[in-house]
């Protein structure tokens, strides 16, 4: 019998995570919510799921012409399991909820970890999140930084690492944040995202530092890594390509921007023209004097998405084994090579 799944929050991830779960045979989208008659209500309903509200919100939907199928609690009771998809810190208001019906959370990595006290990364933690009842995937950069540095730290290579976030302003969708023409720093030092990879790699030494830029497509870090020993970058190379989830690219190949980056993405063919994979330059990757140089580009709008399906695994057991779901889950979703 497949997993009842709930949405809440049908926007940018959750409409991507309903999409993803649809492919999996072991997990079904029994309803999504949305609190406004937006295009997305209308897309959920096209896209064949059932639409909730809170009990508040109904007459407004339904005013607008949406088919509202129930409401938020009624839907969090029925499920097996919530995807909290809500924007930053709505989802921590809505835990008491859940956890009144009994029903098992996900949270998304605008959650601080307190929220669930258990936070995920499928390459680096599955275990911990098995037959958890609430675990915050973290965040997009965090998913970045922890699939790159995992295979290095796994080798015993990594003393401490500096990563420098270089942030994308705002969603493609949206159009109410900023900066237009300015490079604005984060002043605090570490900025959150070092503090957030402990959550998943806890025995990391590493410091973060981020600037937000004036684009929409994706995030860029540039990493500097002072290993253990000497390696060259074509072993560094050899560590990161069994891992499906990390995209070695080729400047050289007319790829030397994020926009080539996701131009490239739209020719998977996938839903939402979505890069799930970080995306590493090859001819990027350096060392010199001990220290190991690369950058990578991170699709803030999916990269999480599998981990979500994977998160979903763990917490309802229907998976123990990391690299069986792992797999499963590439499969469906096309990252497969």
């Amino acid at each position: 019998m497949s997993a009842k799944i709930a949405i809440n929050g049908y926007g940018t991830i959750g409409k991507r995570v309903a999409n993803a779960v649809t492919l999996q045979k072991d997990m079904e989208i029994i309803g999504v919510t949305k609190t406004r008659p937006t295009y997305e209500a209308w897309e959920a309903l096209r896209n064949g799921f059932k639409l909730f509200t809170p009990a508040e919100r109904v007459p407004v939907l339904e005013e607008a012409g949406l088919e509202v199928s129930g409401t938020q609690e009624e839907l969090i009771e029925e499920a097996d399991l919530v995807v909290d998809c809500t924007p930053g810190k709505f989802g921590a208001q809505m835990a008491e909820l859940y956890r009144s019906k009994g029903t098992k959370a996900i949270y998304q990595g605008g959650e601080k970890h307190g929220t669930a006290g258990v936070s995920f990364n499928a390459y680096t933690c599955y275990e911990q999140a098995i037959g958890q009842d609430h675990v915050r995937v973290v965040s997009c950069n965090t998913t970045g930084l922890a699939r790159s540095l995992y295979p290095l730290h796994k080798e015993g290579l990594v003393r401490n690492v500096l990563a420098t976030m270089i942030r994308r302003s705002a969603d493609p969708g949206d159009s109410k944040r900023g900066p237009i023409n300015a490079i604005e720093p984060s002043l605090k030092v570490p900025s959150h995202h070092g503090p957030d990879v402990l959550t998943v790699i806890p025995d990391i030494h590493i410091n973060t530092v981020a600037v937000k830029v004036p684009t929409t497509i994706m995030h860029m870090h540039a990493n500097a890594v002072y290993l253990t020993r000497d390696v060259t970058p074509e072993e560094v190379i050899s560590l990161w390509e069994p891992y499906r989830r990390l995209m070695l690219i080729d400047g050289f190949k007319g790829m030397g921007s994020t926009a080539q980056v996701m131009e490239m993405a739209r020719d998977l063919n996938r839903p939402f023209s979505d890069l799930y994979e970080i995306a590493i330059w090859r001819d990027g990757v350096h060392v010199d004097h001990g220290v190991l140089y690369f950058f990578q580009a991170v699709h803030q709008e999916s990269d999480v998405i599998p981990e979500n399906v994977d998160c979903i695994r763990a917490m309802l057991q229907i998976q123990n084994d990391p690299q069986t779901s792992i797999d499963m889950t590439d499969r469906t979703m096309g990252i497969w090579r």
